[in-house]
């Protein structure tokens, strides 16, 4: 009986493999919750002082302006530490020029809190040609300019010069996704982790609530900040490991998926207990009598007190193998529950990173975003509207994370593989909130989703897959015999939602994970008959096997059936609607006949883009490695001899954008040319199998003459297909400006 219970309790520990020891909101409430939950959190001293206020306890400084809504990074922070007790403040867009602005509200008791905002200052500031926007979706009237450029380093070290002693933490996505080591776009070299050059004393990244609570409890009670080194979730500077810690050097692993072999999880072999295992070893169980249980510490498993050494910055700088293999182990220790930390020199100096925070559990997810929010931007913007504000103000986010681990996309460096969702009381209380507090409702909820909108309560069905899995996607090149695709709590959720009282319509807008829906026809079905406002977007990305692979996507096969099940879903519910594909041109591992071909299936299918998005080296995503190192670091580097084709000139990255809108006018002389010098003449004419026609008299009369004169006439006809921004209007403008390295960010000039 004894061993049984054993085997009970190692059970129980291995089900909760990936929750934390200690709760969200277990903590002991700091002393400051006396003064109670702030309307709005203070971006003044005046507002200070109608509170109450003598000082902040915390102070979070942010490149968004102030949006006291949980679709806003900065306001879910601030509602979450004013959760704890703390009495927090707000310094939303400040003047950088000087210090002044970062003392606005006093000096905070325990630390300033730093974040670029919801977006990387730099995608924020400028386009995938690395031309300079002129608006700012998350500013009020869309003006641009009022962040700088790597807001988390200026705005640190604007904090540093306000009060030297105060410790400073750094997070948000801009400083996630810079934690170590990486090749940065903009300046086309590879730098070092963003904790230096901000001089912050910890860094966290990902979801920052349970690394942020305990790191403010921590110096609330009076620890140190320079002894705070051990947080999950969390990356510090070092002169050495932790004690205690076993190292192991990166080159040491060499394949990808099972990095070590994964051991039985309770540190045996074998936990059987059958009497011919005990006969076989002379063991007489009815004469044995009952002793004492002798406690011995736990084996360790492989990834526990362990971290990898990775490649230092001086080595990756100006090694490209070294580069994509220490990317590589990066996106294999992501795992909460099986990572390792890691550790990276730079100089005389290390960076120490942690393993990733647990992910939150459905009911610390709940009181999240059931903290009083006002969902309204703060009053002091007056009138003036924030275009990212008015796309979300009326959806609801029902989970994070995302297993899809696209390449391009930076969620699961993030955000994580795993899911975390919402129960439905939960969001069914925020869709009624949205109903009674925002102003103008029409009874349209924009959006039920998140990165995906149908992701939600999709985990692995083996608990220690789920905690041991070191897997980039769980759905390329295949979807995992583990994974859950069953779509009836979505199914249930939405029709919940359809009967709240008020609510006419509900939309998805997140875009669907269309081979995971194919799975669960029922979903298609609820999706297509209720919640599609006659376009649906889906992202295929490209049609061509060589840049999906890249892009670790699914081949057109899925997007095939998807459309099929779409189309037979809607004829039978009434309803004419279309699906809406995005793609993405110049995408690593894309060669100018897979561009050629795509464009052929988008003429044959009479789809003319409306935008088109060039690919985006975000830092630290797989395929920015690829981008920047040519080589497929989605395989194992040793003896890697692939050399994966990237479009990396100005011309080429033009060419792509160009034959993808094979409609219009303007990129034919381009377009000609390259298929001259392909050998693919024949497809320029007038031909129904032909792309661009041949160059017309008006034209030849007109060449090196700006425009055209044919944009309108070309446009006509064609069923419509919008990209991932459409609707933002700060990507809509064009860009003449210089490229970001002769560009010098200046103070707007008064109106």
């Amino acid at each position: 009986m004894r061993y049984n219970r054993r085997l009970f309790s190692i059970g129980a520990i291995y089900m909760n493999a990936l929750k934390a020891e200690r709760a969200l909101f277990s903590y002991p409430k700091y002393w400051a919750e006396c003064y109670g939950n702030a309307p709005f959190l203070p971006t003044t001293r005046q507002e200070m002082d109608e509170l109450g206020w003598d000082s902040c306890d915390i102070v979070l400084v942010t490149g968004d302006a102030y949006v006291d809504h949980p679709s806003f990074g900065m306001a879910v922070i601030g509602r979450v530490l004013e959760a704890q007790g703390f009495r927090v403040g707000i310094i939303a867009q400040p003047d950088w020029s000087n210090k002044d602005a970062f003392m606005s509200l006093g000096k905070p008791n325990l630390f300033f809190g730093v974040t670029a905002g919801n977006m990387d200052s730099m995608i924020n500031r400028y386009t995938a040609e690395k031309r300079m926007r002129h608006d700012d979706a998350y500013t009020p009237g869309n003006v641009g300019g009022k962040r700088p450029d790597r807001a988390v380093v200026v705005y640190s070290q604007r904090c540093r010069e306000a009060y030297k002693d105060v410790p400073l933490v750094i997070g948000g996505i801009e400083a996630s996704l810079r934690r170590i080591a990486h090749y940065d776009y903009w300046q086309e070299k590879v730098r070092r982790s963003i904790i230096f050059d901000a001089k912050a004393d910890i860094l966290i990244y990902g979801n920052a609530e349970r690394p942020l609570v305990e790191v403010a409890h921590r110096i609330a009670a009076g620890d140190d900040i320079s002894q705070i080194q051990n947080i999950r979730g969390t990356a510090v500077i070092r002169k050495e490991p932790l004690d205690g810690w076993r190292g192991s050097d990166s080159t040491a692993i060499d394949k990808v998926g099972k990095i070590d072999p994964i051991p039985n999880p309770y540190g045996a072999d074998d936990v059987g207990c059958s009497k011919s295992e005990f006969a076989k070893a002379g063991i007489d169980l009815k004469a044995e009598e009952a002793k004492p249980i002798v406690v011995q510490p736990p084996k360790l498993k492989p990834w526990e007190k362990a971290y990898v050494k990775l490649p230092a910055f001086e080595q990756v700088s100006v090694n490209k193998p070294l580069y994509a293999h220490a990317s590589r182990i990066l996106h294999q220790e992501t795992n909460p529950g099986c990572a390792r930390a890691l550790y990276q020199r730079h100089g005389d100096r290390y960076v120490w990173v942690n393993p990733p925070a647990f992910p939150l559990e459905t009911e610390e997810m709940d009181m999240v975003f059931g903290l009083p929010y006002q969902r309204v931007p703060h009053p002091k913007y007056g009138n003036e509207k924030i275009p990212a504000y008015d796309m979300i103000k009326t959806s609801v986010n029902i989970m994070r994370g995302c297993f899809g681990g696209c390449s391009f996309c930076s969620i699961t460096e993030h955000e994580g593989r795993i899911i975390q969702s919402r129960s439905e009381e939960s969001i069914l209380d925020e869709i009624e909130q949205i109903r009674d507090k925002v102003p103008g409702f029409t009874g349209v909820i924009s959006d039920l989703g998140g990165p995906t909108a149908n992701m939600y309560k999709l985990r692995c069905k083996s608990k220690k897959a789920e905690s041991t899995c070191r897997r980039l996607s769980c759905v390329f090149p295949d979807i995992c015999k583990h994974m859950d695709t069953d779509h009836t709590p979505t199914i249930n959720l939405y029709r919940k939602a359809r009967d709240v009282k008020g609510i006419k319509k509900i939309l998805i807008a997140s875009g669907v994970r269309y081979d995971l829906a194919i799975e669960d026809p029922r979903y298609v079905k609820e999706l297509v008959s209720h919640h599609v406002g006659g376009y649906l977007k889906i992202a295929p990305e490209h049609t061509e096997s060589g840049p999906l692979s890249k892009m670790m996507k699914p081949g057109m096969g899925a997007y095939d059936k998807f459309k099929e099940l779409f189309d037979k879903y809607s004829k039978e519910a009434g309803k004419k609607q279309y699906l809406i594909p995005y793609f993405i041109s110049a995408h690593p591992g894309t060669t100018d006949e897979d561009m050629v071909n795509m464009a052929l299936w988008l003429k044959a299918h009479d789809f003319k883009l409306d935008q088109v998005q060039n690919f985006y080296p975000s830092p630290m995503a797989n395929a920015t490695t690829i981008y920047h190192t040519e080589m497929n670091s989605l395989r194992n580097i040793k003896n890697n001899k692939e050399v994966v084709s990237v479009p990396k000139g100005a011309r080429q990255r033009r060419l792509h954008k160009a034959i993808l809108r094979y409609h219009d006018p303007a990129g034919w002389p381009m377009i000609r040319e390259a298929l001259r010098n392909m050998g693919k003449a024949n497809l320029i004419g007038g031909g129904p199998n032909c792309l661009v026609p041949e160059e017309t008299r008006q034209e030849k009369a007109q060449r090196g003459k700006k425009g055209t004169g044919h944009g309108q006439q070309a446009r006509k006809g064609g069923k419509p297909a919008l990209t991932r921004h459409t609707g933002f209007s700060q990507f809509k403008k064009a860009n003449t400006k210089p490229r970001v390295g002769a560009n010098k960010q200046r103070a707007n000039k008064p109106k």
